[in-house]
């Protein structure tokens, strides 16, 4: 067999370790003698693989690179990127050192679009002067941050991972087998850092449980001069059953076209429909249109039961970091990823020892959990009152009207924070609320005896 050769994959370069064919096999160190709980590893860096180049993957890649390990970051396909709306927050900018040059559009402007097409507009009055929502496109991002994850020297292997090996001893190492234009390869590493997406095959291999998705369906359209002019800083949301029956729809603006989509948990199947019923209602602006690229993709409703299980750690998608309500998943991948990535040189000492599931649970799940899980249990409070019906809806964006909820959402949205808000403003907002509630009731019995 031609890897029963290699006495220790991990002390042995990465060129001799990736073979072109093999057969599978489970590789047990011959020489390892391990002294504590957390050996030292023997004149080597702690090594480790990154699966999947999107936002979580590079920044994770970024991190650990940058703090003494040995870093491998697998991407399948660098040429394309995961079909998005493409907004950040205002603090990725400077959190990621993003190049101002990588944004579209600066969009001062939102409209919220109801069920019977009461617009109102989010932000025009409630922004700052300094403040604004990047645009940008996926390609760009990604391509950036991968890069700038190889300039802190983490290795790019463009590749399709095929299978893992899970190690039957604490310190065996994990077997990624890939392949590269038809060749199959190898690569034993310490520990992995599943950046693959909803569809994750980490997540597989590692039983991290299911969860639920949805489907994300969006066309680029490329608009006549006078028609991009009206979407210049300016970006749409519709809610209606019409367009979803329990998320929204959006048209935001890119460097030359716009992007035109919808999402939908509970009606995948329905999927085109919808979109449909998005163009329907935006056709009088995108009318002399031309749509460049047409894009699906699955989005996780909720985090996996599974986040950390041995020496492997989900970040990003893969392991559920989108919001509900919003469904802002961009600058949470990127979060994620490098929170891991710094957990793991913590928990390492820079790659000098070995670390395991504790490690991985207490360094970047507890800090995780910490930091954004009460975000995300209010957001799914949110789509679960307001997302439900049309008569919520029209509800949802009559309270959306209000500028002190303009404002606490623009300070928790740009700058992922929880804002603090004033408690007789709140107290006026709960009873607003309600009263929207019970007048958009009426409102829908309306709109019904009028449909039928």
């Amino acid at each position: 067999m031609a890897t029963s050769q290699i006495q220790n994959p991990l002390n042995t370069p990465f060129s001799q370790l990736s073979i072109k064919k093999h057969k599978p096999w489970f590789y047990k160190p011959r020489h390892l003698t391990i002294t504590a709980a957390h050996p030292h590893l023997p004149g080597r860096k702690l090594r480790a693989a990154v699966i999947g180049g999107g936002p979580a993957g590079s920044s994770a890649a970024e991190a650990l690179a940058s703090g003494g390990i040995e870093t491998f970051l697998f991407e399948r396909s660098p040429s394309t990127a995961k079909p998005c709306g493409g907004a950040i927050p205002l603090c990725m900018i400077d959190e990621f050192s993003i190049p101002l040059h990588l944004i579209d559009r600066h969009v001062t402007k939102m409209k919220i679009i109801s069920p019977s097409n009461n617009a109102v507009d989010f932000g025009s009055k409630s922004l700052r002067s300094h403040e604004f929502i990047p645009m940008l496109r996926r390609e760009v991002l990604d391509s950036f941050l991968r890069a700038r994850a190889q300039s802190a020297g983490a290795q790019l292997i463009p590749s399709l991972v095929t299978q893992l090996e899970i190690p039957s001893s604490p310190f065996s190492p994990y077997i990624i087998h890939h392949t590269t234009n038809s060749n199959r390869k190898t690569l034993a590493v310490d520990l992995i850092i599943g950046a693959d997406g909803a569809n994750s095959k980490v997540a597989k291999f590692i039983k991290a449980g299911n969860y639920t998705c949805a489907i994300a369906f969006q066309e680029r359209i490329r608009l006549p001069d006078e028609k991009m002019e009206y979407y210049q800083n300016l970006a749409e949301m519709y809610v209606g059953d019409d367009v979803s029956p329990d998320f929204y729809a959006w048209v935001f603006p890119k460097c030359d076209h716009v992007a035109v989509g919808t999402g939908t948990v509970c009606a995948k199947q329905d999927i085109k429909l919808y979109q449909r019923g998005i163009k329907e209602r935006v056709k009088n602006k995108i009318n002399g249109g031309k749509v460049i690229k047409v894009e699906a993709h699955p989005i996780p409703e909720h985090p996996r039961p599974v986040r950390v299980r041995g020496r492997v750690a989900l970040v990003g998608d893969a392991a559920g970091y989108v919001t509900k309500c919003s469904g802002e998943g961009i600058y949470f991948a990127a979060k994620s990823g490098r929170m891991c990535g710094e957990a793991i040189v913590r928990a390492s000492d820079g790659g000098e020892r070995m670390i395991g599931e504790d490690d991985l649970k207490r360094e970047y799940l507890k800090e995780w959990d910490k930091k954004y899980a009460s975000t995300f249990r209010f957001l799914d409070l949110l789509q679960r009152v307001f997302y439900g019906s049309n008569v919520t809806r029209e509800a949802l964006v009559e309270v959306c009207g209000n500028e002190y909820v303009q404002r606490m959402t623009f300070d928790s949205y740009l700058y992922k924070k929880l804002a603090k808000g004033d408690r007789w403003e709140d107290l006026k907002l709960v009873l607003g609320t309600i009263g929207s509630l019970m007048r958009c009731k009426i409102v829908g019995r309306e709109m019904e005896a009028i449909k039928f």
